[in-house]
């Protein structure tokens, strides 16, 4: 793979990033712990930190190619299934840059053989990684979108990655 399109890979998947990174910063605390949706198996998925968390952990399963999420090791605090308690903001923005790290580094050194390697459930891993570029911007877009619609100003669009 050139390195004229692993650069443009970056600076798009860097922006999604940076755009849900900075949902999380421009959150009041009042509203971190806000409920988003209603969520049959457990109303907490619907919750402003949990959409975060959630955002920032498939990120790093996805980048990862693991075969499932388990396979995809936690760092502290986080710990499998739900916590009792909300994860701190800033934690879930420490594996946030964290895992922006990881995804800047495998866009920097993607290869011909590793973008149609299989990954996790079996798609090729550039396809992985270009539907989880899409599933980072649809929850930085849907917590944004509920900052605006409760009054925090702010955000804007992220063309590209901030480097």
């Amino acid at each position: 793979m050139d390195a004229l399109t692993r650069t443009y890979l970056w600076e798009q998947f860097g922006g999604a990033i940076d755009m849900l990174d900075d949902a999380l910063t421009l959150c009041p605390d009042s509203l971190w712990t806000a409920h988003l949706w209603d969520d049959e198996e457990d109303q907490r998925y619907g919750d402003y930190w949990f959409i975060a968390y959630h955002a920032s952990r498939w990120l790093d399963v996805y980048v990862s190619g693991s075969a499932s999420a388990g396979d995809c090791p936690l760092p502290e605090p986080f710990v499998t299934g739900l916590p009792t308690e909300p994860y701190a903001r800033d934690s879930v923005r420490a594996y946030l840059q964290a895992t922006r790290e990881k995804v800047q580094s495998a866009m920097g050194s993607l290869t011909a053989e590793r973008v149609h390697s299989p990954a996790t459930w079996g798609a090729p891993y550039l396809r992985l990684q270009l539907m989880s570029m899409r599933h980072t911007q649809e929850h930085a877009s849907q917590l944004t979108f509920f900052l605006g619609q409760n009054g925090v100003t702010g955000m804007d669009w992220v063309a590209e990655a901030r480097d």
